[in-house]
């Protein structure tokens, strides 16, 4: 009897969802063994190696290289990303008057999660590694609420602040000390399969504050360096830098008796 689950793309050949996910914690801790507070040990380099491999055998046929050589490489460019997180770390708690410090950053912030999380997934990405990085991230996503994909580019000094509902799509350009807060969206004005491979997601420049529940849509839109977006803007065009963005609510406010109605903002 046919198997009807057994279908072209079911993903009989990737590695095990919970296995990736295990292994994006495990680069962490590596990374930042005072993400556990001292209770575990971190696992030595080459048994990183080793799990990475087994991780990447299963899309050989789709690798540009073989599995132990990508491992290697990533593995010496490993030191780099723990330098452009220790920028985001300090950058974080520099930028937060409630942060007490970069342990507390590292250890508690979800914002700093999600970007180690994207960071790791990135090198991979760009070294032709599919499906891996974005299981990775998703998993940051799951614990954090903070959807970052890991083809984005982003500079160094990446500061989110809260972060839950943050979602950053694939073809995202964000520039240097960006800072942003929960729910925003970099996203895409359209969907369509066949703008697949086009950019389709805002370029972000430096220096630039982008406040909670504020959508910022399409890949021709450019926030210019050191603005201002105001919660709750929603932008498709571009502005220029040195902006400041506002979205100007009518607020009113109504006695339980239906008198003496007062309208605060408009």
């Amino acid at each position: 009897m046919k198997n009807l689950f057994r279908t072209k793309g079911s993903g009989m050949n990737l590695p095990p969802k919970a296995s990736v996910a295990s292994f994006a914690k495990q680069i962490a801790v590596y990374l930042f063994p005072v993400i556990e507070g001292g209770g575990s040990k971190p696992l030595s380099s080459g048994r990183l190696k080793k799990h990475l491999i087994r991780l990447l055998d299963p899309l050989k046929n789709r690798l540009p290289g073989e599995p132990s050589a990508i491992a290697g490489t990533f593995l010496e460019v490993l030191p780099s990303v723990r330098e452009r997180l220790d920028e985001d770390a300090a950058f974080l708690a520099a930028s937060d008057p409630a942060a007490t410090g970069t342990d507390e950053v590292i250890m508690a912030y979800p914002g700093f999660y999600a970007i180690l999380i994207y960071r790791v997934a990135h090198n991979l990405s760009v070294s032709g590694v599919p499906v891996i990085p974005r299981i990775m991230t998703e998993h940051a996503h799951s614990v954090t609420g903070i959807d970052i994909h890991p083809g984005a580019v982003i500079g160094s000094e990446f500061f989110i602040d809260h972060g839950t509902g943050i979602v950053i799509g694939e073809s995202a350009v964000i520039g240097n000390r960006v800072k942003l807060y929960q729910g925003v969206t970099l996203g895409a004005l359209s969907v369509s399969k066949s703008m697949a491979s086009s950019k389709r997601h805002p370029t972000i420049e430096d220096d630039v504050i982008i406040y909670a529940g504020s959508t910022i849509l399409g890949g021709n839109t450019v926030i210019g360096h050191d603005s201002i977006i105001g919660g709750n803007v929603w932008l498709t065009e571009s502005v220029p830098p040195f902006s400041m963005v506002c979205h100007q609510p009518q607020v009113t406010i109504r006695e339980r008796n239906g008198r003496n109605n007062k309208k605060l903002m408009q």
